[in-house]
């Protein structure tokens, strides 16, 4: 099927940088466009309106990840925050240590490193072995109160098994958080399956909604256990009782929605999911698969020219393929690839690209042909 047509993407794009920020869907654009106009003209007029598509996202994002209930959903601003409500929410006490891999994106890894004033130590697992599961777990002792690792790593494209990892963690009692925004719309994703303990993800990457608006999942039982650090109206348990002065934060995960909804974002992530939703998570996990497969074996077939920097095994890859040229400087290779149109990134010492499932055939016709037909640099 020709999912493109779900897009509009200018001609003069061959869009590969889901892994960074993705171009909206059609239906995205539309229902940005009809919340504008009906702001525009009627202002809060259908406020409870507004808040019913708030309630139909926080249930494609249960239905997204497999969670028990919406209430175990927060709708935050960013990945960034989502892991600070954890990093600064948990109980740590000085002699503690946490574990992450080596290689994550620094939302991952300077929110953790912020811990270091409370006399939490920072362990940081090589991934760059045939064992990288283990290699973290190789790091955990009776004073690991926490792993934290990216469901699929940023630059390399490295997926990692969660479900080994959260099994371990459940059996030690560590809490297990997952950044899993270089997954979730690419790749099926079972909480209950993972065990993760909290889940954070932007919309802006394979999810193909705003930036500005993140799922934070919380598992029920870790809810009480976050201490809180931002206050405001929209966190209470009587959330619209104005004059009530016995408040208390909400039982459900919206305790960590301090203020007023993103309904802008809202709006607009609900019509991405409602595009990956009613496509299907195999589905487009297929697609992309097959699309990095063919990546895959292009790059392997000028050998002479390019290293691949991404794993080969299918079950160790998602979205991302990066690699790097052996005649000299990626920086040239990028400069040239976006002279021609080809959208994608530098990442982990290469280039990234990173195709979703409506990317068209003939764009990675394009992509290839001009890696292959790249001048010497």
């Amino acid at each position: 099927m020709d999912y493109s047509r779900l897009f509009k993407l200018s001609d003069d794009i061959c869009y590969l940088n889901h892994a960074a920020v993705s171009p909206w869907p059609l239906a995205t654009c539309e229902a940005v466009q009809r919340f504008a106009e009906e702001n525009a003209r009627f202002g809060s007029r259908h406020y409870p309106r507004w808040l019913e598509t708030e309630q139909r996202l926080r249930d494609q994002l249960r239905d997204l990840i497999h969670a028990t209930g919406s209430d175990e959903i927060a709708l935050l601003k960013s990945t960034s925050e989502g892991l600070s409500v954890v990093a600064h929410g948990l109980p740590w006490q000085s002699g503690d240590n946490l574990v992450i891999p080596d290689s994550e994106f620094p939302s991952n890894r300077i929110v953790w490193e912020s811990l270091r004033e409370q006399g939490v130590e920072i362990r940081y697992a090589d991934l760059a072995t045939a064992d990288p599961e283990q290699a973290i777990l190789a790091l955990c002792d009776a004073r690991t109160r926490l792993v934290s690792v990216s469901s699929v790593q940023y630059a390399s494209g490295l997926r990692l098994d969660l479900q080994r990892l959260g099994e371990f963690c459940a059996a030690q009692d560590i809490r297990f958080c997952v950044d899993a925004i270089q997954s979730l719309g690419a790749l099926p994703f079972d909480v209950q399956q993972v065990q993760a303990d909290f889940v954070v993800a932007d919309g802006h990457k394979w999810l193909l909604g705003p930036e500005g608006l993140a799922l934070f999942y919380c598992r029920t039982e870790r809810i009480p256990e976050l201490t809180l650090h931002q206050y405001g109206w929209h966190m209470v348990e009587a959330v619209g009782d104005f004059d009530r002065s016995d408040w208390r934060p909400a039982d459900s995960a919206r305790r960590f929605e301090c203020g007023s909804p993103n309904m802008l974002g809202i709006h607009a992530l609900h019509a991405s999911l409602s595009v990956i939703l009613d496509i299907g998570l195999d589905n487009i996990a297929a697609a992309i698969a097959a699309k990095i497969q063919r990546l895959t074996s292009a790059i392997q077939s000028h050998a002479d020219r390019y290293t691949l920097l991404s794993p080969t095994d299918p079950a160790r890859r998602a979205g991302i393929l990066t690699f790097t040229t052996r005649e000299g400087d990626n920086q040239q290779l990028f400069q040239h690839l976006q002279r021609v149109g080809i959208q994608c990134a530098e990442r982990g010492g290469g280039i990234r690209f990173s195709p979703h499932f409506y990317t068209p055939d003939d764009c990675i016709d394009y992509a290839l042909e001009h890696v292959a037909g790249a001048p010497t640099l």
